[in-house]
């Protein structure tokens, strides 16, 4: 017992001369709006110049993937999957309530990983859905007590607000206390400081650019009156199933919003005039969660450990802002799944690297692993309940040495729905030319089954001639052997899409 003990104290000092820091960030309702993602991949051809230098500066020196998707757009789904890299259908999480621990297993997050192998965790704003739905922030992943910010100014009364630079000084933002705790976190591990040498994972999660839009009135600088456009699509896709839709309750439930009355159903739309402040509103929101981030990132540099820390970022899924008149996330769309993530690796990633494959959010959990040193992660089984730790996504260290490589051939998320009290779950995948979705009936506690007999609407969108995804293709004969490829690929599952060689 005594020569274990001895064995995993010397395993500890080795972690804390060799290993890896990590700096992991997070934006919460953060599309891919960013300069760094221009063409192709951009969520919208109608848009002002986006001022956000430092995540593409970051960009610039980090694995870029330009196509990643969420497991699930809401909050909780998304994050539960990234942070324990498994599935909804595994976390058992489809919604702002439900706490992986309780319903899916007692599963080991990326925090917790590095926890246990000998890191100071850290966390602090929101990286697990706050509240219940994580268990009030998922305490065994901390070493630290968690940090909140105190809400001053984000209200339901308004869904966006520009407030005067010179009124924040005694009552800050939210997102600005966080950064203010990411800098004493991160000098807390410098020389004379409480956990001076030691190895640390801390989780930097900023609110903006969720609802409300509430953001420093000097940030509106960047995106004059002038530059905000209406969307080019304001009408559902053609030939769209009513399943797919969601009336963005979320929106239409703040002060202001409901004023106008809005019913958010197929084909109606908002006022022009608050299309085009909202847009403005996230834009400017956007671009205050990228300077906080430059300011945590250039602290990192000034106390000299951005040569040996790992640095993630992610936004927890899309969010469409007028497109196809939807507002909000809450769908299985493009605009809705896609979100921006870079890893930068120092000494791997230091000169930029972009790939177009397609990613997931399930493959940063092993990532991290790998490019930390501290081995891979085991594909987890059909059946992960009782078992803590394993993946079910894919590392993406080999994208960093072949960009272009051989890699999985599809993305998978979902989304719940409750029609005429019929429980339905969208399973969508997106392929590099399409996205295809059903919409079967669900079972939920024990089984969480669909049933593929009992469908309540189908999607095809091509995105080679339709990017915008603004015609079904479903019922066209033109797709008919297309729509019935998709439907068994989607079928078959993410097991049957790994790259070649990998776990089957």
């Amino acid at each position: 017992m005594v020569l274990k003990s001895v064995a995993v104290l010397w395993m500890c000092i080795q972690a804390a001369f060799s290993a890896k820091n990590v700096l992991f960030f997070a934006a919460d309702d953060m599309r891919p709006e960013l300069t760094c993602y221009e063409g192709p991949d951009f969520p919208s051809p109608v848009h002002p110049p986006m001022h956000t230098p430092n995540l593409d500066a970051l960009a610039a020196q980090s694995l870029l993937l330009k196509r990643a998707y969420v497991e699930q757009a809401l909050c909780s789904p998304s994050r539960t999957a990234l942070l324990t890299g498994r599935r909804p259908d595994t976390t058992h999480v489809y919604d702002l309530v439900n706490y992986f621990r309780k319903v899916g297993g007692n599963f080991t997050t990326i925090p917790e990983f590095f926890k246990i192998n000998g890191y100071v965790s850290a966390g602090m704003g929101k990286i697990f859905h706050p509240g219940v739905a994580s268990g009030h922030d998922d305490p065994i992943s901390w070493s630290l007590p968690y940090y909140h910010a105190t809400i001053y100014w984000e209200t339901n009364d308004n869904s966006w607000r520009a407030i005067p630079d010179e009124d924040l000084q005694a009552k800050p933002l939210v997102d600005f206390q966080i950064k203010e705790q990411a800098l004493k976190t991160l000098r807390s591990f410098s020389k004379g400081g409480a956990y001076e040498g030691s190895p640390f994972f801390v989780a930097v999660g900023f609110h903006r650019p969720h609802l409300p839009f509430v953001f420093p009135e000097s940030f509106m600088q960047y995106y004059p009156n002038n530059s905000i456009r209406l969307p080019d699509n304001e009408y559902a896709p053609d030939g769209m199933p009513d399943v797919a839709w969601s009336d963005y309750g979320e929106l239409r439930n703040y002060g202001d919003q409901a004023k106008l009355h809005a019913s958010g159903k197929i084909n109606t739309s908002l006022p022009d005039d608050d299309v085009r402040a909202l847009r403005r509103a996230y834009y400017s929101a956007l671009s205050w969660t990228d300077s906080l981030i430059g300011e945590v990132l250039s602290e990192l540099k000034t106390l000299g450990f951005d040569n040996n820390t790992i640095v993630s970022f992610w936004g927890d899924h899309g969010w469409q802002l007028g497109e196809h008149g939807e507002w909000c996330k809450h769908t299985n769309f493009e605009l809705a799944t896609h979100a921006p993530m870079m890893v930068h690796i120092p000494g791997l990633t230091d000169n930029g690297i972009v790939t177009e494959q397609l990613t997931e959010f399930v493959d940063l959990f092993p990532t991290l692993v790998e490019a930390a040193g501290l081995g891979t992660m085991p594909l987890c089984p059909d059946v992960s309940k009782d078992v803590q730790l394993c993946r079910e996504g894919e590392s993406l260290m080999p994208l960093i040495k072949n960009p272009s490589g051989p890699w999985k051939d599809a993305a998978f998320s979902q989304y719940p729905r409750d029609q005429d009290n019929t429980k339905i779950m969208g399973y969508t995948i997106r392929t590099d030319q399409y996205r295809y979705t059903e919409w079967p009936k669900f079972t939920y506690a024990p089984e969480y089954k669909p049933d593929w007999t009992k469908l309540f609407g189908v999607e095809l969108y091509d995105h080679k001639i339709d990017p915008e995804e603004n015609k079904n293709r479903a019922k066209d004969p033109g797709y008919e052997s297309i729509a019935a490829e998709l439907s068994k690929k989607l079928r078959a599952g993410w097991r049957q899409s790994l790259p070649p060689n990998q776990g089957l």
